[in-house]
């Protein structure tokens, strides 16, 4: 206890030491108009971090005027002997060549892995053959017929009965809303349900509190500050279990526990039925946890897909990959829509024509929830979601390592200890890549003359990865983001507060730090 105690202590006079450096240096580089030139300064010993510092606040702006003034590619230094050499890009002839030409150069890595230690062997950091074992395993039970009818049911039911009835409440009411928390919670239940098999309810009337998605809000705000600072600076808070550290470890053991109890519940589940029915009931592949226990699908010689710490990664991995994304977009679908009445009353023409095509029984619902199926002609609706893709990009940069000395189709040269940062917010802000109306929302540009969606290549259009790694849930979040949007958009005017903080959280997903405080009204059609 007095060691833990003493290690506090002199924890304490360094943090003190080091924010008193900072400030000065952010006091000199202020006076020395660093406010002009977005490029940060190259400090003695302090490296560039102080530029970081003075900018943490607007980072992926401030980032993106970085990429802009450097030709789409800069090298980032940290303080001195610290190894914090960051080359962040934007440039879609890095991004092909990294995820696609040269793809076995450049594995997630050891850092990696250090800084997402949380998703332990998932496929998120999996490399090499567990990971390609392991995308053959996921890819065969997410195409599966009857895993594709469990998703389209399972969202729409979920707006019927939770998202759609909490903005009902609150156009009856005449109260604001947080669209984000809403958002959160509608995918935290339909990721619940599609992955572990249980529905938690967070839509419900009360508004509960889940410890475990909290513990995941957390941990992506860790892995963001874990980015920010030197590995050697991370890893002592950890090692001594303090600051952001210390929040990582109560988030850890709050996530472990409530998968512990989940694969708990589902092996007794399955115990309880009979072994014959397994392979024929329609249920038995609604979700993939008990797919994996039922089918047992091929990951290699040496994984047990029985297993514990298998099961615990591979759930957390794809509740990630289902719960954060999907919910940042929405987010922000809804946002620039209520921003843009133009794009607001061309989705609603469109969707109000494929209601006018249907029978009678259907047509007159109130409110009106939306069949997956029913919106493969949503062609507006559906460029309007990969407008707001593109530039609001739910996960705003990715990270990549070298396994060996490479350069770059920039003619930049890494090294194994250079950390690639891709920024996905600058790439859709870039005008080489867009054109010059890169900053503006604009869903006609993924509208062919025809009528029809535009495709583009996956290095320039980031948001789905690229190349060998490219999302495999692709057409499930597709599925979630479209029902949700057609079914808040239809029924309802939604209007931002004014006047409300938009600024983004410290996160590894793009979210609002305070939610998005909304206004509803039904919309009669």
């Amino acid at each position: 206890m007095r060691l833990a105690g003493s290690s506090n202590i002199i924890l304490g006079y360094a943090e003190i030491l080091f924010c008193i450096a900072c400030f000065v240096f952010l006091v000199l580089f202020r006076r020395s108009g660093g406010r002009g030139a977005a490029a940060p300064t190259n400090w003695p010993f302090l490296g560039m971090l102080p530029g970081f510092l003075w900018h943490h606040q607007d980072f992926h702006d401030w980032a993106t005027k970085v990429l802009r003034e450097s030709g789409c590619t800069f090298l980032f230094k940290g303080p001195w002997f610290t190894g914090m050499e960051i080359l962040g890009t934007a440039d879609p002839a890095n991004v092909n060549h990294i995820f696609n030409t040269n793809f076995a150069n450049y594995p997630k890595g050891e850092q990696f892995l250090e800084i997402f230690d949380i998703f332990g062997d998932g496929i998120f950091n999996a490399d090499d053959e567990a990971w390609k074992s392991q995308r053959r395993a996921a890819h065969a039970l997410v195409s599966d017929p009857r895993f594709r009818r469990s998703v389209a049911r399972t969202v729409r039911r979920k707006a019927e009965v939770g998202l759609v009835p909490l903005l009902d409440r609150a156009a009856a009411e005449g109260s604001a809303v947080d669209l984000q928390d809403a958002f959160l919670r509608f995918t935290f239940d339909t990721t619940c349900f599609l992955v572990l098999g249980v529905d938690p309810g967070c839509l419900s009337h009360s508004l509960p509190n889940v410890p475990f998605a909290t513990a995941m809000d957390e941990v992506e705000e860790v892995i963001f500050f874990r980015h920010t600072v030197p590995r050697c600076w991370w890893k002592l808070l950890r090692r001594l279990r303090v600051g952001q550290e210390k929040k990582m470890t109560h988030a850890w053991d709050a996530i472990d526990d409530f998968i512990a109890k989940q694969i708990a519940r589902k092996k007794e589940e399955l115990r309880n039925v009979r072994a014959e029915r397994r392979e024929n009931d329609e249920n038995m592949a609604g979700d993939l946890l008990t797919s994996y226990l039922v089918q047992r699908p091929e990951v290699g010689d040496d994984v047990n897909v029985e297993s514990h710490k298998f099961l615990r990664d591979t759930t957390l991995n794809l509740m990630l990959a289902g719960r954060d994304a999907n919910a940042a977009t929405l987010t922000w679908v809804c946002w620039v829509v209520s921003q843009h009445p133009k794009v607001e009353r061309r989705i609603v023409d469109e969707l109000s024509a494929i209601v006018s095509d249907m029978p009678e029984s259907r047509r007159l619902q109130k409110p009106f929830i939306f069949e997956n199926e029913d919106l493969a002609s949503a062609v507006y609706l559906e460029a309007t979601i990969l407008e707001t893709l593109r530039l609001y990009p739910p996960i705003p940069f990715e990270h990549k390592g070298a396994a060996n000395p490479d350069v770059l189709p920039s003619g930049h040269r890494v090294s194994t200890k250079t950390k690639i940062l891709f920024s996905l917010y600058t790439m859709g802000r870039m005008e080489g890549i867009w054109g010059k109306d890169c900053c503006e929302f604009r869903p006609e540009r993924w509208i062919s003359e025809r009528g029809r969606l535009k495709h583009e290549p996956t290095y320039k259009f980031f948001a789905f990865s690229s190349g060998p790694r490219s999302c495999l849930g692709r057409e499930m979040a597709l599925t979630q983001i479209r029902v949700a949007a057609a079914a808040a958009i239809y029924n309802f005017r939604i209007r931002a507060v004014k006047g409300q903080n938009m600024g983004l959280k410290h996160s590894i997903v793009l979210y609002l730090e305070h939610g998005l405080k909304i206004t509803v009204e039904n919309r009669e059609i």
